[in-house]
């Protein structure tokens, strides 16, 4: 099974949607046209990256395209063999005077709702809180996703630039808002940070999972705490090289957490960055992490399992699991 945890809206964009909307928004050609403006060239670290991330950011200026760039995200999964997709992203970074942060995300359920409809794939949205944001606004963040809480809408993330903004402390009052609005509960953690930022998260923010968890391993105290505490983490070997969290994708230590006990679950996260989707990404765990059928099995039973589902989406993805 094709089960994505951990991919984001803003780095799955089309390069022939961006330039479309570009030229509607009359924002200027880059020279080498929008894949390479989107691609990176090759590894660097976590803030170059997000920087290419953020080249996306000119093309959610109006609903419409947010809508669209949602619906082609889900279609394009699909398209991919994927069987679900968890789709993350920062509404505050799209909000203005002209459209509020409720608006942004109802705009986002509906091209996923639109996207699942015409795929025949589930999907759900994961809202993302913002690292370098303040707290202010990530409350406002939170309230927004709980009050969209529903079919669609099933998460609450913090992601960004972990290397400038670690701390987890100051964004606790807007995870208690998504936990009671029943949300599940994500967070970027331990992918530039050091291996104790996975527990600062889990303590201050109650999660049920961890982002990238990439340095998780530097600390075994850390590693075994996160064993014992039931933490799934969400990896994405590629990502994890470009970000240069991890120096080769055959680095990743994604078998030392297995080792360690830590329940594994896989993202594609920016595919438009990296150029690697979903089922390059499990090819990569067998390729180059020498995954065997076993832990696929044991990799798909606990992506259903941690997934933030809703529970006939997970009763229907639960029969479809080898006996």
């Amino acid at each position: 099974m094709l089960i994505n945890l951990h991919s984001h809206l803003e780095g799955r964009v089309r390069p022939e949607t961006a330039a479309e909307l570009a030229r509607g928004a009359g924002v200027p050609e880059p020279p080498a046209g929008w894949a390479r403006a989107l691609r990176l060239d090759g590894p660097a670290d976590l803030t170059a990256y997000l920087e290419k991330v953020a080249a996306s950011y000119p093309f959610f200026r109006r609903l419409d395209a947010i809508e669209r760039i949602a619906r082609e995200a889900v279609e394009d999964a699909a398209a991919g063999g994927q069987d679900y997709l968890e789709l993350r992203f920062g509404p505050a970074t799209h909000a203005d005077d002209d459209r509020g942060l409720a608006e942004v995300i109802a705009a986002v359920a509906r091209g996923m709702a639109a996207g699942s409809a015409a795929s025949g794939m589930p999907s759900g949205a994961v809202v993302a809180a913002l690292r370098h944001h303040d707290e202010a606004t990530n409350l406002a963040v939170a309230r927004a996703a709980a009050a969209a809480a529903g079919d669609v809408v099933c998460g609450f993330d913090l992601a960004g630039d972990e290397s400038r903004f670690p701390r987890h402390d100051v964004h606790a009052p807007a995870f208690g808002v998504a936990a009671a609005a029943g949300l599940g509960l994500t967070c970027h953690a331990a992918e530039a940070g050091e291996a104790a930022a996975v527990a600062d998260a889990l303590h201050w923010l109650g999660v049920s999972r961890i982002g990238h968890g990439a340095h998780l391993v530097d600390e075994p105290e850390q590693l075994a705490r996160a064993a014992d505490a039931g933490l799934v983490v969400e990896i994405c070997p590629t990502s994890n090289h470009f970000t240069g969290a991890i120096d080769r994708v055959a680095d990743h230590p994604g078998a030392a957490m297995r080792r360690a006990g830590v329940r594994l679950v896989l993202g594609d996260d920016n595919p438009m960055q990296t150029g690697s989707d979903l089922s390059a990404e499990r090819r990569v765990l067998v390729a180059q992490l020498g995954w065997d059928e076993r832990s696929l099995a044991e990799l798909d039973r606990t992506s259903v399992a941690a997934a933030f589902l809703e529970p006939a989406v997970r009763r229907a993805l639960e029969a479809r699991l080898p006996a």
